[in-house]
């Protein structure tokens, strides 16, 4: 079954490869989301400081009905925070508002702070290092079971793992058919990072794709299927967001092979339209 297998990370810890993300789902409805999710065989739930639903998650993952190291939880550091006693409170309010032991994951949700992507040439080198030594020392006491990243690119990992005593078990980026980072899973592959797509689905922007479109058809699966099992073929651990349980039950159908022919044809797919979306920084947008 899809949500059985995982992968390990270079930390060793294992990781389911299919998740659910919570951007956009209010803290007073993830709770229910979360629970549906793990109800039907979910066993990875993301989540952000920034999303503003820590709380809510925590409370599904407590009150799903089953035993918490079954349940692997991410959460991400804010983008601001570049600072390591920032960073490091920032962990402690994490797990208090989540009612939570341990974080399986925490990551670094973003190498600039989300005001200055797409404006600046500022890197946050020196600021993203504090933050990540902070999240190495929440490893060592026990809160978090390993750490990641999130948005960066070569230079931004290539900082991380010169300069620490850590590599980033994962890098959590935006990718989709239309929008495939081809060179930095190549860089990732060769470190033995593992990398997520969130936004599988482009926001919904793939759904009037007509390539992609005619190409669910084929397969007789839906477009976000087939978008899913793209990003999955490519060996990407995926989070398709959604709170509706039939939503979340579709998303997990992906048992089906696309052709090598079919991916390359995907592969070759022009950047699609977010629509109303262009605004978030990750679609490419200033805030």
């Amino acid at each position: 079954m899809i949500l059985d297998e995982t992968i390990t990370l270079n930390s060793g810890v294992k990781i389911p490869k299919f998740a659910l993300g919570t951007w956009m789902i209010d803290d007073d409805q993830v709770a229910e989301a979360v629970r549906n999710a793990i109800k039907l065989g979910y066993r990875h739930i993301d989540t952000a400081q920034a999303y503003g639903n820590e709380r809510g998650v925590g409370e599904g993952v407590r009150t799903a009905g089953i035993d918490r190291d079954k349940i692997f939880v991410t959460s991400k550091v804010a983008a601001e925070h570049k600072d390591y006693d920032v960073t490091k409170k920032s962990i402690d309010e994490t797990l208090e508002k989540m009612g939570l032991d341990y974080i399986d994951m925490m990551i670094i949700h973003s190498p600039q702070p989300w005001k200055e992507v797409n404006q600046s040439d500022n890197r946050y080198l020196e600021g993203n290092l504090a933050a990540w030594w902070a999240m190495e020392d929440a490893v060592n006491e026990g809160k978090i079971r390993t750490i990641g990243v999130s948005n960066f690119e070569k230079a931004d990992l290539e900082n991380i793992i010169k300069n620490s005593d850590t590599v980033p078990a994962v890098d959590q980026v935006l990718a989709h058919i239309g929008h495939t980072p081809f060179n930095l899973l190549s860089f990732t592959h060769e470190h033995d990072i593992a990398v997520e797509a969130y936004s599988p689905v482009a926001h919904g922007a793939a759904l009037d794709n007509p390539v992609i479109e005619k190409m669910a058809k084929k397969y007789n699966v839906s477009v976000p299927q087939l978008c899913i099992r793209y990003d999955w073929q490519l060996g990407m651990i995926v989070l398709p967001k959604t709170a509706n349980p039939e939503h979340m039950k579709e998303n997990a159908e992906i048992d089906f092979e696309i052709s090598e022919a079919d991916m390359d044809l995907l592969r070759r797919v022009k950047s699609l339209d977010y629509g109303d979306f262009d605004v978030f920084p990750v679609y490419g947008g200033k805030m």
